[in-house]
């Protein structure tokens, strides 16, 4: 299957205002087998090649990661991996660029990424929980890479890159020339986790409904989320959402007129694909709400109404809600009212 990049969906939070998600359910057995995620450094191997030996360590890269390594050249670099004479030139630009900032860049990832220990044990633990869930799925080995800007997040059949350039703090000065504001609150380290197992998730769930309404939309994305919220159950809801927490707090006091003005406005049952991306896609705001609200609130929407299916129907597991197709019954079964 051919890999695709993706600026990943952040997710919403479950929690009280400010707090740590708590669910009433209780889903994990404290016997899992655990579960240990190979993650590659391709990064360092990159970071490690010499301009006077830059061929041979091509030659060496290629050798090392065969999979990896012609994705990379054609996906980043953007020439054909077959063309080694030009990546030769290409390559110590790549590396050592100052204008665009590459090489301060490439210093601050080496820095940042030499202890990767936090993000093994927190991917670790959630391909646990994967695992115990869906036995029958591969574990994906991660990669780590340069992105030159371009992306956090590369997946392919059998294994998910991360492009750590993307991943050094919401006030790395560089982002500002790349990305837009609202975009740098997940720009750190320790969002890592949560967006490759939202990749990973997005991947092997698929969307089953016939239909294509906002709410079908909504739900699919809540199920996703609130699964990916019990794998991080640790983590504060805003972070998990890729929000701020004054940005959680704004939509918690502001849920219930925001359910009445969706209500009133039927947008559940909109198939426009403008209404739709504007409650689901990335941007500064909710443009269908207010300027004031965060963007993706149509997706935390759709999370808060299935918690509260998954509170009100103790008996559907979590396999049993990633295979309910029908929006309309989790909407009717959850007693959603905010």
């Amino acid at each position: 299957m051919k890999g695709y990049r993706l600026w990943v969906i952040g997710l919403a939070a479950l929690a009280l205002v400010g707090c740590k998600h708590e669910s009433k359910r209780q889903y994990w057995d404290a016997e899992m087998t655990p579960q240990q995620v190979e993650i590659v450094r391709f990064d360092q191997a990159l970071l490690a090649v010499q301009e006077e030996t830059v061929a041979q360590d091509i030659r060496q890269l290629y050798k090392a990661y065969p999979e990896f390594m012609p994705v990379w050249v054609e996906n980043i670099v953007g020439i054909s991996s077959k063309d080694t004479a030009f990546l030769e030139k290409q390559l110590p630009l790549f590396l050592n660029d100052t204008v665009y900032g590459f090489k301060q860049t490439n210093a601050l990832e080496k820095e940042t990424f030499a202890d990767i220990s936090d993000l093994q044990q927190s991917i670790n633990q959630a391909f646990t929980r994967i695992k115990y869930l869906y036995p029958e799925w591969e574990i994906p080995t991660l990669y780590l890479f340069i992105s030159g800007f371009q992306m956090p997040i590369y997946q392919e059949e059998e294994w998910i890159g991360v492009g750590a350039d993307m991943y050094l703090g919401s006030d790395y000065p560089y982002y500002n020339y790349v990305v837009y504001e609202y975009q740098k609150q997940t720009m750190r380290k320790e969002c890592i986790p949560v967006d490759v197992v939202s990749a990973y998730l997005f991947r092997n769930i698929d969307y089953t409904s016939a239909k294509n309404r906002l709410l079908e939309q909504m739900i699919y994305r809540g199920k996703i989320m609130y699964l990916t919220a019990q794998l991080f159950d640790a983590l504060p809801g805003y972070e998990v959402m890729g929000w701020t927490k004054e940005q959680w707090d704004w939509s918690v006091a502001n849920e219930e007129a925001i359910w009445h003005f969706m209500m009133d406005q039927r947008a559940l049952y909109k198939t426009e694909h403008l209404v739709i991306s504007n409650y689901l896609n990335d941007a500064p705001f909710t443009s269908e709400v207010s300027q004031e609200s965060p963007g993706r609130l149509g997706i935390w929407m759709g999370w808060r109404i299935v918690e509260s299916y998954m509170e009100n129907n103790e008996d559907v597991s979590l396999q049993d809600l990633m295979a309910e197709g029908d929006a309309q019954k989790i909407l009717e079964e959850s007693q959603y009212k905010p």
